[in-house]
């Protein structure tokens, strides 16, 4: 993906002064080895410099890893360690950290050999809530080098999205579209996460359009459009406004990125967009989401902030649905029912007029949009991208401010089953465990709106970390709990 940061995690081991140096040298050696072993080796930097031991050595070791490049950190307890120099490693390393212990190597080996890091680690965690410092620690934090080599390699989305949040820019054109009030955007925790927001008016967005009539690239795009849809190209009379207002966007993030290094947008799709640009977006807004710019659909602010940190978790192509309506009961009784081991109401039917990428639809053409065409001429409804989602394993997913400023997300996994639709727009028969009770518990309790993010394939452990480390307190973050695992609201005795 084109924007997003390619993340480099410097390790720096640590040493107490009271124990053997050299247990966090050749741990630290080793751990390198392990990654390197299995994992791309442009993932880490080795600090060679010292063991930090103290104040001193641990600014050193900032200045070393800041001069390689690194922009996450994972502070190595190879024995007890220093709990003050290795939270100060922490507190002034501009980036997110981790922290991560050795385990002992062998019986043969637990006098001059032993590092009581698991101790260590102890020490380590109460120093940094003692500082406010931020920190990710896995689930168990301690092991061999090839087990820390797995953790480190679990870090890396989980760095890439805090990294890029903090250099992401939202691109918004609105107002959003009457009775959308579910997608208020209150703004102020994007600025407590780091993200910068420019709002913009549709007017503003079809000024530029207009100016980009007759431009010099328009047929390069046409043919890129030609190529991607084949023969699902059944509006090929729209390409051209097509491929302006592709230009338009794009121009339109490098005019305004600012400082910033990374963007998403949430667009405005109707009620007025149809009439003036004479086509609707989605089309567009799917190929900018699978070149790693995510487009909102309805002017989503947090629907798109959403859909970036999934982008930049993932490192792939996401989407953003409606929970939109039941599957039928006559399709769940002979295509899901025997076939999958979900009930009826673990299904559902996630949909948008045509948003989602063509690389995640089973198949596509590009046509026009029958729900505004109900209302509209068909002529300036065309631009949608139509398709069964391509089945396999997701993660539904969302990040909401409330209106009164409160982060709030839930997490659910699951997967698109390979069951024909029968219907129109982007669409997928969506199955997650205990959907029903989650729908009822978390969404409507939560006060969610209908739009959902969507990641290809199971990141549930990693997007939970990343809400944690953003200042999602964890009693807000909701997941699909199993049967048997009431929720708060839940009635005990239904």
């Amino acid at each position: 993906m084109n924007n997003l940061p390619k993340v480099k995690i410097g390790i720096v081991a640590v040493s107490r002064d009271c124990f053997p140096e050299s247990l966090s040298v050749n741990r630290r050696k080793a751990l390198v080895e392990a990654y390197k072993a299995k994992y791309d080796a442009e993932d880490i930097y080795e600090c060679p410099i010292c063991i930090v031991e103290s104040e001193i050595h641990m600014v050193q070791a900032l200045e070393d890893i800041k001069k390689a490049g690194c922009n996450a950190l994972c502070v190595y307890l190879g024995n007890f360690g220093p709990e003050i120099a290795e939270t100060l490693l922490a507190k002034h390393f501009d980036g997110p950290a981790m922290f991560i212990a050795a385990s002992e190597e062998s019986q043969n080996d637990l006098i001059g050999g032993r590092g009581d890091a698991y101790c260590g680690m102890l020490n380590a965690s109460y120093n940094l809530k003692l500082r406010n410092i931020k920190a990710y620690i896995p689930e168990y934090p301690v092991g061999t080098a090839a087990e820390c080599a797995t953790m480190i390699n679990e870090f890396v989305p989980i760095a890439r999205a805090i990294v890029a949040l903090k250099d992401l820019k939202i691109i918004s054109f609105g107002p959003r579209p009457l009775n959308f009030l579910a997608c208020n955007a209150p703004i102020k925790q994007l600025y407590n996460l780091g993200v910068e927001i420019e709002e913009n008016s549709e007017l503003d967005l079809f000024e530029a359009f207009n100016k980009h009539a007759g431009d010099e690239r328009i047929p390069a795009k046409i043919k890129e459009m030609e190529e991607e849809l084949g023969a699902g190209n059944q509006k090929p009379e729209i390409l051209s406004k097509l491929a302006q207002y592709e230009l338009t966007l794009l121009d339109w993030v490098e005019a305004h990125k600012g400082y910033r290094k990374y963007v998403a947008i949430a667009g405005k799709c109707w009620p007025a967009f149809q009439t003036q640009f004479g086509f609707v977006p989605c089309y567009v807004n799917s190929r900018l989401t699978g070149m790693g710019i995510p487009v909102s659909c309805e002017v989503d602010i947090y629907g798109c902030l959403s859909e970036f940190i999934g982008t930049a978790i993932s490192n792939d192509i996401v989407t953003l649905l409606d929970i939109n309506n039941t599957v039928p009961d006559d399709m769940y009784e002979e295509s899901i029912k025997g076939k999958f081991d979900y009930t009826h109401q673990d299904t559902f039917m996630g949909f948008h007029c045509g948003n989602t990428n063509s690389k995640k639809l089973a198949f596509c053409s590009m046509k026009n949009q029958m729900i505004m065409a109900r209302a509209l001429p068909e002529e300036v409804t065309n631009g949608t991208l139509e398709g069964d989602i391509a089945p396999g394993e997701i993660t539904f997913y969302r990040l909401q401010s409330t209106a009164d400023n409160k982060l709030r997300a839930y997490i659910a996994q699951g997967e698109v089953l390979p069951v024909a639709t029968k219907s129109f727009g982007g669409i997928g028969v969506f199955a997650i465990p205990e959907m029903g009770r989650f729908y009822r518990h978390v969404l409507i309790e939560g006060n969610y709106p209908h739009h959902g993010a969507v990641m290809f394939g199971h990141y549930g452990k990693a997007l939970f970390e990343v809400l944690k480390y953003i200042g999602v307190e964890l009693d807000e973050i909701g997941f699909n709990q199993p049967k048997g695992m009431l929720y708060k609201s839940e009635n005990p005795f239904a």
